[in-house]
């Protein structure tokens, strides 16, 4: 059992926090449109701490637990390895190039996994 001082087992796997997405209803500053996923993001870039904000428009394809539950997104360096036996909510998706993503359920909370396979540098 994990004590309150220690990090969460995910970490000692190798996955790095990247950020916490929360859904939003209202048009924030400096927002980014996903066109193929029909949402909107904004907060990433300037957030201390990782904060994305997340509008979709009524017709996003996105499933509805992502657009109602915040969830927390780790980096990871093997998309496969780190959803083996999970329970994906929809099929891997690239939201841009050079990023893969998939969104499991773990306790009925959204969890993102990041896969980076271009220079981070861009």
């Amino acid at each position: 059992m994990r004590k309150d001082h220690e990090p969460p087992p995910a970490t000692l796997k190798g996955m790095k926090f990247h950020h916490i997405g929360i859904p939003t209803t209202e048009k924030r500053p400096n927002e980014k449109y996903i066109e193929h996923l029909k949402f909107y993001v904004s907060g990433f870039e300037t957030s201390e701490y990782g904060i994305e904000w997340m509008r979709f428009e009524s017709d996003s394809p996105v499933a509805d637990i992502i657009k109602q539950i915040p969830h927390i997104a780790f980096e990871v360096d093997n998309l496969e390895e780190a959803i083996k036996e999970k329970e994906l909510i929809d099929d891997i998706s690239s939201p841009s190039d050079g990023v893969r993503v998939a969104m499991i359920v773990e306790n009925g909370a959204p969890i993102e996994f990041i896969e980076f396979s271009r220079n981070k540098n861009i």
